[in-house]
């Protein structure tokens, strides 16, 4: 595990945010298998240190820095760590995140406020941090995290939605200014459906049942994937991961009054499960702190989740037959909800 040093030549320098856990630590093994020096950022202790342990062993360089994404300042420091230590930043992935589930009405003020600090203004904060960087470079990529839910908000889960709506709004204004600029610093975002990773185990959860993701399920690692070639490829504005996710998006563009519909009568159950949580929210302090546990990159549904799918290679290989297929899906997706919804 590194803490400082001299730059090295080996491989990308790469920071992930939310590094401990889930996509973030399918994320950062991912990068070290290419040799990468990773910086790691998140709150846990648990979580981060054997997410190190995952990166050395898979080939890259870990650097370890425990910071509150919600912390500005923090996050500066974080940046100018990584620079001391590697000399620059070629790609910043923001992925931090914490959410409630409940209906709007049942979440506090100040949880709403932190979900938002985290979810969205972490993203701000990092992406200001990463441009300080590779701006006088003119250079770099930066990686927004994102969620259907950014363009398509879903019942129970009202603030983390706004706060994925909110990064998509953002990113777009900033990838404009670039293009503007004739930036060479680029950024572009990853569009996830669910994905079989610990949070549905520590987000604060007020629903009679237990959360978990709405099905299809993937695994985390489908994720990981979608980032590091995002991370390479970063002229196209975003990547949709997953059939469920082009279904929704595309759904969502044509009828999303049937749309509304279709959600208020499936989301709500198909959001949860029988039993209750069983460890402590992560909203205001990490789950693998102090005493806590390292949760791993996934969560407990590996029985029901997919390793992949035509969509993913679809959507970094555009092209008529992609274009069609994608089309095709939709339609008989937009049929399926029509259908469903009108009953």
């Amino acid at each position: 595990m590194r803490t400082a040093g001299p730059p090295h030549q080996r491989g990308r320098v790469v920071v992930v945010t939310g590094a401990s856990g889930g996509v973030g630590r399918a994320t950062v093994r991912a990068f070290a298998a290419r040799g990468d020096k990773v910086a790691l950022l998140a709150r846990g202790r648990e979580g981060l240190a054997a997410a190190a342990d995952e990166v050395e062993r898979a080939g890259g360089e870990a650097l370890v820095v425990s910071i509150d994404v919600s912390d500005a300042k923090a996050v500066d420091d974080a940046a100018q760590q990584v620079v001391d230590a590697y000399g620059h930043i070629d790609v910043w992935v923001n992925n931090a995140f914490t959410g409630v589930f409940a209906p709007f009405t049942e979440v506090g003020p100040d949880e709403f406020r932190r979900v938002t600090e985290v979810t969205y203004l972490g993203y701000v904060f990092g992406t200001r941090a990463a441009l300080r960087h590779m701006l006088p470079r003119d250079r770099g990529t930066i990686v927004q995290v994102g969620s259907a839910l950014a363009y398509r908000g879903i019942p129970l889960q009202s603030a983390y939605c706004g706060a994925k709506h909110a990064i998509q709004g953002f990113n777009e204004s900033l990838r404009c200014e670039l293009l503007h600029a004739r930036s060479g610093v680029r950024t572009t975002m990853v569009q996830l459906p669910g994905l079989n990773t610990p949070q549905f185990d520590w987000v604060l959860n007020r629903m009679p049942g237990r959360a978990r993701p709405v099905a299809p399920v993937y695994q985390p690692e489908v994720a990981a994937r979608a980032i590091v070639h995002a991370s390479s490829h970063a002229r196209r504005r975003e990547y949709w991961v997953g059939g469920s996710t082009a279904a929704t998006l595309l759904a969502n563009a044509v009828i999303p009054g049937l749309l509304d519909r279709y959600l208020a009568r499936t989301n709500v159950d198909a959001q949860q499960e029988e039993g209750r949580p069983e460890g402590p929210a992560n909203l205001w302090s990490p789950a693998d702190g102090p005493h806590g546990r390292d949760f791993g990159a996934h969560g407990r549904f590996d029985d029901e989740s997919t390793a992949g799918g035509p969509q993913q290679w679809l959507s970094r290989n555009r092209g008529r037959l992609g274009a069609a297929l994608t089309v095709g899906a939709g339609a008989l997706a937009f049929r399926k909800l029509a259908g469903q919804a009108r009953r």
